[in-house]
């Protein structure tokens, strides 16, 4: 067989407009290479390809079947969706499947070696658990859903001075106000708990903050940081500090001015950005003070607040976006998932001769690609603090500190 990856596309199934096929993907002014995909950890530009085969279109087949790619489309065109099934079919049978590769790298890239497991899956008629979750949420998933409603009602009746500042806005773009939060099961969530938001960075970790991601009946968690980085930030700036609540976001691409580091990370949903507030006392803290230097002027849209991929956790790339290691994560098992042995540490080992992938982040980001909603072209993330789970007894806020133990000791 042929190795199939990005681009790889049927006898007979490469597109006659190439340019038109990839608008819906290439938004945010990616024209350096209009007719070609971005395949971000090997920074580098992919071209249709034609093979001699109809190997694609049984790839994608066998993907949507074993419960990868239920909103794919079966078309021989191996595409940004396909290759994010195929990365979480290997991340699957390198974590979760009993006979699997445990030294497998889930690159996307479908040789000889993933298509023995593909064949094996094939003959056996497995369906992976992350396809049929659905059907059947977990508790902790509905737990969750209960907190976020509960938030929603306590934060209506009781927003604090950040919050009534926001609420008072004439127009929030991206950022939702409290009484249009929406915790629907449809949606795909992601969760910041931010920890330590009142303390000078100098007295904060680098990357001390959990993310949740609520995906189908399934729990995920993520870790990084919500906080500008005092370091990436600078002294001649005032740090922005993304408002607590809900924001709707959308895929687009990060690092869009530099070739060599483009890669897919989540925008704000409108060209406007989402409502930050300035750190205009310069304490590299967030607190109602900073409200208080100009009153609601330190409230302003930004639309570069992105949710992006952080290395593995070394240090915080953050200048106010919401930031991904890749170090690790904790699947919907509840089960520590160690990906340093692939994961790259900056971008310089990134790149086609390396097996350097996001690690975690692709995870993240493949599962949101995978499992939306036909229709849904969003993802609803809701930033709180981590004293906001004391709000349901499933919860509290030791909830946070035990998985950042679990993912990270020294965050804690």
């Amino acid at each position: 067989m042929s190795t199939l990856y990005l681009g790889s596309c049927d006898r007979g199934s490469v597109p006659t407009d190439r340019k038109k096929f990839l608008n819906p993907y290439h938004k945010d002014g990616l024209t350096a290479a209009a007719v070609s995909f971005r395949d971000d950890d090997r920074t580098t530009w992919r071209s249709f390809r034609e093979e001699s085969t109809k190997e694609v279109a049984e790839l994608q087949q066998f993907l949507y079947k074993a419960g990868f790619m239920p909103r794919g489309v079966i078309d021989g065109i191996f595409d940004y969706v396909t290759q994010a099934a195929a990365r979480l079919f290997q991340e699957y049978v390198r974590s979760l499947d009993p006979e699997g590769d445990k030294t497998m790298v889930p690159d996307g890239i479908v040789g000889n070696g993933t298509m023995q497991h593909v064949q094996r899956w094939k003959s056996q008629g497995k369906i992976a658990d992350w396809g049929k979750a659905s059907t059947n949420p977990s508790k902790e998933y509905s737990d969750w859903i209960t907190l976020l409603n509960e938030s929603k009602a306590y934060y209506k009746a009781n927003p604090g001075p950040i919050m009534k500042a926001v609420n008072a806005l004439d127009n929030t773009y991206s950022t939702i106000k409290a009484s249009d939060w929406n915790f629907n099961t449809d949606e795909i969530h992601l969760i910041g708990i931010r920890r330590n938001q009142d303390q000078s960075a100098s007295n904060r970790r680098a990357n001390d903050d959990l993310f949740i991601l609520l995906v189908t009946g399934m729990v995920f968690k993520f870790w990084g940081s919500t906080d500008p980085s005092k370091n990436m930030v600078g002294t001649s700036r005032k740090a922005p500090f993304l408002v607590e609540g809900q924001h709707k976001y959308r895929f687009g691409w990060h690092k869009i001015s530099d070739e060599k580091k483009i890669y897919r990370a989540l925008k704000p949903y409108n060209p406007k950005g989402v409502i930050v507030l300035r750190d205009l006392d310069d304490d590299h803290a967030l607190t109602p003070n900073d409200l208080n230097v100009r009153g609601n002027n330190s409230l302003e849209a930004n639309n570069s607040i992105n949710i992006h991929w952080s290395g593995i956790g070394t240090s915080n790339w953050s200048a106010g976006c919401q930031v991904i290691v890749g170090k690790n994560y904790i699947n919907n098992r509840n089960e520590l998932v160690d990906c340093s042995k692939f994961a790259s540490t900056s971008y310089s080992e990134l790149n086609t001769s390396s097996k350097k992938t996001k690690g975690a982040y692709n995870v993240l980001a493949d599962l949101i690609v995978c499992y939306s909603k036909p229709g849904i072209d969003h993802v609803l993330y809701t930033l709180g603090r981590e004293e906001s789970l004391d709000l349901d007894t499933n919860f509290g806020s030791n909830y946070a500190l035990n998985a950042l133990r679990k993912m990270n000791p020294a965050a804690v």
